[in-house]
C-alpha cells in the first residue's frame, strides 16, 4: 500500500506526463484536421467539348406508322460545363447539350399523315433537327488516379424539330409540307467511370445516361481512351478519343414517335481548372 508521501511524489510525476500527452493529442488531432482540409478535393470546373461523326439509322413518325427516310450521316457537336466541389453532402452538377441534325429523302409509296398533313405517294425529303440539354446531379464515389466513379440523376430536356416536304410525279406536281415540334423533359440514369493506366499519361473512359420505362428506350453513352496533355497546379488538359451511341426511341411526345440510333466516333477535349 502506498504512503502518503509516495502518493504526493507520483502525483508530482504525473503532472508533466499528463500535460505531455494532452499536448501531444491536441497535436495530433490538430494537424489530422489540417491534413484532412489539405487532401480535400477543392472546387474544380471543366470545360469540355466533341466532334463525332454520326450513323444515323431508323424511323419517325406517327403512331400507326414511322417511315425510314435513309438519314444521312452527319458530323454533331456536344460540349459541357461541370461543377464539383469538396462538401460530401452535396452533389457535383454538370450540364451538357448535344445536337443530332440531318437530312434525309425516301419515296412513299402510300399516303403518310404526318403533323396534321396527308402526304400523297411522292418524292419526300425530310430535315430533323434535335437538341437536348442534360442537367446532371451525381457523386464522386472513387476518386483517385487509378478509378473514378460517379454515379447521379439526369433530366433531359429534349427539343426536336422535323420538317417534311413532298412533292409528287403528277403532272401538274403536287407539292406538300408540314413541321413537327416535340419537347419534353426525361428522367435518366447518370454513371462515369475513368480506369488510370499505371505510369502512362494515359486513362480509359465510358460514361453514358439511359432510361426505358413505359415504351421509351434511351440511352447516351460513350468509351474511349484520353490522354493528359498538360497537367500542373493551374489548369489539366485532356485529349479524347472513342465512340458513342445515342438511342432515341421516343413514345407519343407531341404525338412524335421515333426509333432512331445515331452513333460513330468522336475526338474532343476536356479542361480543367
Amino acid at each position: 500500500m502506498r504512503t502518503q508521501f509516495q502518493r504526493i511524489q507520483f502525483q508530482k510525476l504525473a503532472r508533466p506526463i499528463k500535460k505531455t500527452l494532452t499536448a501531444v493529442a491536441i497535436t495530433v488531432v490538430t494537424s489530422t484536421a489540417m491534413m484532412n482540409v489539405a487532401h480535400a478535393d477543392a472546387i474544380g470546373l471543366y470545360l469540355g467539348g466533341q466532334v463525332w461523326d454520326s450513323n444515323a439509322t431508323g424511323l419517325f413518325g406517327e403512331r400507326d406508322q414511322q417511315i425510314d427516310f435513309n438519314l444521312a450521316n452527319k458530323q454533331q457537336g456536344s460540349f459541357f460545363i461541370a461543377l464539383e466541389h469538396p462538401l460530401p453532402f452535396l452533389p457535383n452538377l454538370k450540364i451538357s447539350s448535344t445536337t443530332l441534325d440531318t437530312k434525309g429523302a425516301t419515296t412513299l409509296s402510300t399516303d403518310f399523315n404526318f403533323a396534321g398533313t396527308t402526304f400523297p405517294p411522292s418524292s419526300a425529303n425530310t430535315v430533323f433537327n434535335t437538341r437536348y440539354i442534360d442537367y446532371t446531379a451525381y457523386y464522386e464515389v472513387f476518386d483517385n488516379d487509378l478509378l473514378t466513379f460517379d454515379f447521379g440523376l439526369t433530366a433531359r430536356k429534349i427539343d426536336v424539330k422535323i420538317a417534311v416536304d413532298a412533292t409528287t410525279a403528277t403532272t401538274p406536281p403536287v407539292s406538300s409540307n408540314a413541321t413537327l415540334r416535340a419537347s419534353s423533359y426525361v428522367p435518366m440514369f447518370y454513371a462515369a467511370f475513368i480506369f488510370g493506366i499505371p505510369t502512362t499519361d494515359f486513362n480509359v473512359f465510358a460514361n453514358g445516361n439511359f432510361l426505358s420505362f413505359k415504351g421509351q428506350t434511351l440511352y447516351d453513352y460513350q468509351a474511349g481512351i484520353s490522354y493528359e496533355l498538360v497537367d500542373n497546379l493551374a489548369v489539366d488538359v485532356n485529349l479524347t478519343l472513342g465512340y458513342r451511341d445515342v438511342k432515341l426511341e421516343l413514345d407519343n411526345i407531341d404525338n412524335l414517335y421515333t426509333n432512331l440510333e445515331f452513333s460513330g466516333a468522336f475526338a474532343g477535349a476536356i479542361v480543367h481548372f
